[in-house]
């Protein structure tokens, strides 16, 4: 056989197992991030929302009238039993993830799973668990591994551009951005405040763009100060409830890695600083670089030269939630490999639940 016949009958293979082919999704968690899933839905031909659960009645409703969702259950297992989805799409507060992927994972269903993963290491580990049991694709919703920048960064690192990374800076800063809707501010809920929901953010893409090392100390600190108290300073996000705020308002911590680098984090609902910041910059034997402005800085010619990329698209789908969840649906249908795995969820919980540790006991942890 030829290596054009070859070619031919892989297309032709590729082409039948996703021509009309649909994979059958339910949205478990009906809030306010669902909807970015549902719309970043329509532009994925391949997938059909099938059902949606919620505890709330009211949530229900709203996906019937504003989105045609018709089988809506409060319940998880009613759903799994009645309209056996091929795939489930856990949009609830953190505190939930790991027993609806789990239940999802042992109905034969491939899910993925909003950020961060879990509300602990050993919640990650059991959700892997169930997946591998289960043959199942588990997939952690890290949009921003699949940012044109980080990929170029990545790319970068692939072909030796910065040698050894040593050091990484991580920010996540709000000036003043406490969210007013939704849990974000219980902590039995949501596991903690700036850190696990928006540090977790730039952590897991700083440590994709580092090549993944394995941490092994955490040391950190969390501030409450200004979130469980009321305020009249005039802010963009005004009125949260301060009377049921558990969570920090800012968090710094420390990460030592295996191969001796080390990683700094900062991240807040609410500081006194400047502006907002959102970003990582890194610096390593042979170069280093910078994710917002994207950059890469390294010595040519006996030169320090500083190099920014001519053009990055904005993504590869038209949105980096796009992005994600076509990921996952084609490696549903097709088999190919997943870009955030269970493991890149499991890596990043280590790290979120090493600087809790720490600032709980006032000292360096290790990270098992």
């Amino acid at each position: 056989m030829s290596n054009e016949s070859v070619g031919t009958e892989s297309f032709a293979t590729e082409e039948k197992k996703t021509v009309g082919k649909k994979v059958r999704v339910a949205i478990v968690g009906c809030g306010g991030i669902s909807e970015t899933h549902i719309k970043a839905y329509t532009k994925i031909p391949e997938v059909e929302i099938v059902a949606g659960v919620d505890i709330k009645p009211e949530r229900l409703t709203v996906m019937k009238e504003k989105y045609g969702i018709e089988n809506l259950y409060e319940k998880w297992e009613d759903m799994l039993e009645q309209i056996k989805p091929d795939a489930v799409d856990v949009c609830t507060p953190n505190g939930v993830h790991a027993p609806a992927v789990i239940a999802a994972a042992n109905a034969g269903c491939h899910v993925l799973t909003e950020k961060p993963m879990a509300m602990s290491p050993a919640e990650c580990e059991d959700m892997i668990a169930a997946a591998k049991k289960n043959n199942v694709k588990l997939v952690a919703g890290f949009q921003f591994r699949y940012h044109p920048t980080t990929k170029m960064l990545v790319r970068a690192r692939e072909a030796g551009e910065f040698g050894d990374i040593m050091f990484v800076k991580c920010q996540a800063l709000r000036r003043r951005g406490i969210p007013n809707w939704g849990v974000f501010g219980q902590k039995e809920l949501q596991g903690g405040g700036p850190m696990i929901d928006i540090g977790v953010h730039i952590i897991e893409a700083a440590h994709y763009t580092m090549g993944s090392p394995k941490p092994i100390a955490a040391s950190g600190n969390t501030w409450t100060f200004m979130g469980d108290k009321p305020s009249k300073t005039v802010s963009s996000w005004p009125n949260w409830d301060w009377k049921t705020y558990t969570v920090e308002d800012m968090a710094m911590g420390q990460i030592r890695f295996d191969n001796g680098a080390i990683m700094q984090i900062e991240a807040s609902f609410c500081a006194h600083i400047k502006e907002n910041i959102f970003n990582f910059s890194f610096a390593g034997t042979k170069g280093g670089g910078n994710w917002d402005p994207p950059g890469i800085f390294t010595d040519r010619f006996d030169t320090m030269i500083n190099a920014t990329p001519n053009f990055l698209p904005k993504s590869e789908f038209g949105s980096l939630f796009v992005d994600k969840l076509q990921n996952w649906v084609n490696a549903i249908l097709l088999d190919t490999p997943l870009e955030a795995p269970g493991e890149a969820g499991l890596a990043v919980q280590k790290i979120l639940d090493g600087i809790y540790r720490s600032a709980a006991a006032g000292k360096e942890v290790t990270i098992d």
